[in-house]
């Protein structure tokens, strides 16, 4: 089978859920074009299960204190550049086109009349989940920013919805917690200040991601260069992540038994719909800021137990390939197959009912 898969690539999420479908659908024997979008080919790392991926400019968010604007977004989008990209895909000899939320091969796909598969966190909004921030013009985003036939949504729980469990990439780290160590993973705040606002913790040592050319370290706290080795590492030798409410990193610290604080990105309905559901389940604490008062009430938290998520991509990859199309059916299976350790939502809690902008 021959498989169009294409990848929105401003998030690590998007690009990390492609890397365990390339793994999953290479073991089915398909066959696949990787096409992707939205940032510059020198800013992606870790590329080498895509082969010869095609790369395109696409969509882009704008983005201002933290906060993702939604209408600048569109109005400083080259949609001329847009629709030639569109029209310069050749959609055409392929068995199954694939797409999480990537609009030049969607865009491209409904143009040809295709039938296009969204496998997706964004997706799963098109169900009846819950929601904060929701209103006509995230709705309308979620819909056609990338639009597909056949939508499929991932998510912590099913909420009662045809939708399916996170797809985790397995890592061969062992999750070995340290002691006071913990993962910082806030790549839309300034270092400056998670260093100032970490200062106050010395009897805890971070370890914080950041867009930066070489490692940097200020005591206790060790600036990091964005790796996925390196990254990997510390995520499972750390005690809790402080981060955004993105789905992906979340997905896997739950699913280590880490302990959360997470900030919303101001602004974006998705992460603020993410921290409403990790409340919801008790799986980690949100915070309006991450301010003293918030990181001190938090890092004495004890750490949760591990949510063990089923082989998602290896169960999805197999539907894909024999033509089934009965999602529900799908669905029912992965969650009624999922073991889930028991977990207490003490281990959690809402710190603060409203999501902030980050570092204060």
């Amino acid at each position: 089978m021959k498989i169009l898969y294409g990848v929105q690539g401003t998030g690590n999420g998007h690009i990390t859920r492609a890397r365990v479908m390339a793994r999953a659908l290479a073991q089915v024997g398909a066959e696949v074009d990787w096409v992707f979008s939205g940032r510059a080919r020198e800013d992606l790392f870790d590329m080498a299960a895509f082969g010869d991926f095609r790369l395109y400019k696409g969509l882009t968010f704008s983005v201002k204190r933290s906060r993702i604007q939604y209408v600048k977004t569109l109005l400083q989008s080259d949609l001329r550049s847009l629709r030639r990209e569109i029209n310069s895909l050749d959609v055409e000899g392929y068995d199954l086109i694939i797409n999480d939320f990537e609009p030049v091969s969607a865009w491209a796909a409904g143009k040809a009349k295709k039938e296009v598969i969204g496998i997706s966190h964004q997706n799963a909004f098109l169900y009846d989940i819950p929601k904060r921030g929701d209103n006509f013009l995230t709705a309308w985003f979620m819909r056609y920013f990338a639009p597909v036939t056949l939508p499929i949504g991932l998510h912590w729980h099913h909420f009662n919805q045809p939708i399916l469990p996170p797809l985790v990439e397995p890592s061969p780290f062992p999750n070995q917690p340290r002691f006071n160590q913990y993962l910082v993973y806030l790549p839309f705040s300034e270092p400056e200040d998670i260093v100032r606002q970490l200062k106050r913790f010395p009897q805890y040592k971070f370890f914080v991601y950041q867009k930066i050319s070489a490692p940097q370290d200020h005591d206790h706290i060790h600036l990091r260069p964005f790796s996925r080795d390196g990254f990997q590492k510390d995520l499972h030798q750390c005690e809790g992540v402080i981060c955004s409410a993105g789905f992906e990193l979340l997905s896997e610290a739950i699913q280590l038994g880490k302990k959360l604080l997470v900030c919303p990105l101001a602004g974006q309905m998705e992460q603020y719909s993410n921290a409403l559901a990790l409340h919801q389940l008790g799986y980690g604490s949100v915070a309006t800021r991450l301010d003293n008062k918030t990181i001190a009430a938090w890092l004495p938290l004890p750490r949760p137990k591990q949510v063990l998520f089923p082989d998602v991509a290896t169960e999805l990859a197999a539907w894909l390939i024999t033509g089934n199309r009965d999602l529900p059916a799908l669905s029912r299976k992965l969650w009624e197959g999922m073991s889930k350790l028991e977990r207490s939502s003490a281990f959690g809690g809402l710190i603060s009912s409203q999501c902030g902008n980050g570092f204060s």
